[in-house]
């Protein structure tokens, strides 16, 4: 008999925190045995899915990520709310596990009893975004979180990745580290709906203003993600509390801008379809891999490559011929680089 995914169903359901990380644990399984049981428990979740605040953020390293996600989430939790922390952790090439340990870095924020936190081992995901996030995000929804928070490794392409998974994109900046001039951060600015310059207080004020109007100067340069929301630059100090609400309410906002004008559920179902995609891509490539003729294949032409005896267009194209071609019209040739 197959596994019966009931008694996650119920755990989650149940605001079980226990059956919520063993939950997790089991949807980040790389087991096969674990892969139907997973989909099984996602189905029975998802009717109890989609009304939570999505909220990416992300920063350069030292920008104070951590530090200000605590911040913000002691102050939600004040309100009431339940807040779940996503916090995709680099991980350690020869064990695979987390390096930085959020936990570790959000002391208050993990031991109260309104707030999850999860740090997850980016694995080998381009960009260092866990492959697992969306369906952890379901799941703490599920769990009864009505905020969660997905933070990135910055580390680049991370950005693009949580970015097409979440509602509202907080970008986090630094006053004085030259972004504002050199414009090395302009593919980031384009993907934000705020931006928020942090560590504003002490001897720094008077630079973060200095920043808030460069980063205000640079936005009117850029084409806004939503035609009616041009995304604003806030100053804040996570470390003195100074500044969170204001995050808060803008955030706030924008989540009332979409949904008035039906943005929400169209970005959210956009966002399905990208990830069905991804999925997809990943399933095929997967499958094509793990076929046998072609890993010995692979074997053979990688040995041809470094010797000199072929080329790799030569390689892929051989590659390809494997491939099943069911339409007689079709050619895997074509398949190949240019």
């Amino acid at each position: 008999m197959p596994p019966d995914p009931r008694p996650y169903i119920e755990g989650v359901r149940s605001g079980d925190r226990r059956m919520l990380a063993k939950t997790i644990t089991l949807i980040e399984s790389r087991l096969l045995s674990h892969q139907d049981l997973t989909q099984s428990v996602i189905d029975g979740l998802l009717p109890f899915t989609g009304h939570a605040i999505r909220l990416g953020i992300t920063g350069v390293p030292g920008v104070g990520k951590s530090t200000f996600i605590e911040s913000l989430g002691l102050h939600l939790v004040e309100q009431g709310r339940r807040v779940a922390v996503l916090a995709v952790d680099p991980s350690s090439a020869r064990s695979g596990g987390s390096i930085m340990g959020d936990k570790t870095r959000m002391e208050k924020l993990a031991v109260h009893e309104h707030a999850f936190i999860r740090p997850s081992p980016a694995g080998r995901t381009l960009g260092g975004v866990s492959r697992k996030t969306r369906e952890s995000m379901l799941v703490c929804e599920a769990g009864g979180f009505d905020v969660i928070i997905v933070e990135t490794v910055g580390v680049g392409q991370s950005e693009y990745a949580v970015a097409s998974m979440v509602d509202f994109f907080l970008v986090l900046m630094l006053a004085g580290a030259g972004d504002e001039l050199q414009g090395i951060k302009r593919g980031l600015l384009e993907m934000a709906d705020a931006v928020a310059i942090n560590k504003a207080d002490g001897d720094n004020i008077d630079a973060a203003e200095r920043a808030k109007k460069a980063y205000e100067n640079a936005m009117h340069l850029m084409t806004p993600v939503h035609p009616c929301w041009t995304p604003p630059i806030l100053t804040c100090s996570a470390l003195a509390h100074k500044g969170i609400d204001d995050v808060w309410q803008m955030i706030l906002r924008h989540r009332e801008m979409l949904t008035s004008r039906g943005e929400l559920n169209l970005k959210r179902q956009e966002q399905a379809i990208s990830w069905m995609h991804q999925l997809l891509e990943e399933g095929l490539k997967k499958w094509f891999y793990e076929k046998a003729e072609v890993r010995e294949r692979l074997k053979d032409v990688s040995r041809h490559i470094e010797t000199g005896k072929t080329h790799p267009t030569a390689a892929v194209r051989q590659i390809l011929d494997l491939l099943p071609q069911s339409d007689p019209k079709s050619n895997p040739k074509s398949l190949q680089p240019k």
